[in-house]
């Protein structure tokens, strides 16, 4: 098979240059900002391996659109509930994808955490496991 000619380093390059994006450090002051919503945008098998930031809502990157559209059935209202939003995933790249596809949509106060749950940990972060 060919390269496709928008494959994903052209879309996360895209993304990448569109979106903010925060260093795990700057996300460790953030957290505890009751105007945050920290979203974990893995897939529950990762989480449940190898954890998370405490206090993240945990959001399938499939279910992103419906999840954050009020307009959606599957709206979930935590998402009404912050005004900003920062999202991560592991290394970073669904996260910029996700961020820039919100950004499309119409979510203005948003961000992702480069590196994500990698560079999280890689900078001694906090993290808890599933119970």
């Amino acid at each position: 098979m060919e390269a496709l000619p928008r494959g994903f380093n052209v879309l996360l390059a895209e993304a990448n240059e569109a979106v903010e994006a925060l260093s795990p450090q700057a996300v460790m002051k953030l957290r505890s900002d009751p105007q945050v919503l920290l979203v974990d945008l893995r897939d529950i098998r990762e989480i449940e391996r190898d954890g998370k930031v405490p206090g993240a809502y945990h959001m399938p990157r499939g279910m992103m659109e419906f999840w954050i559209d009020p307009d959606s059935p599957y709206f979930r209202s935590v998402f009404s509930k912050y005004p900003r939003w920062i999202f991560y995933c592991n290394k970073g790249w669904r996260s910029a994808l996700s961020t820039h596809t919100a950004m499309k949509m119409g979510v203005k106060n948003i961000a992702h955490m480069s590196g994500g749950f990698t560079a999280w940990c890689e900078a001694e972060g906090e993290t808890e496991q599933l119970s």
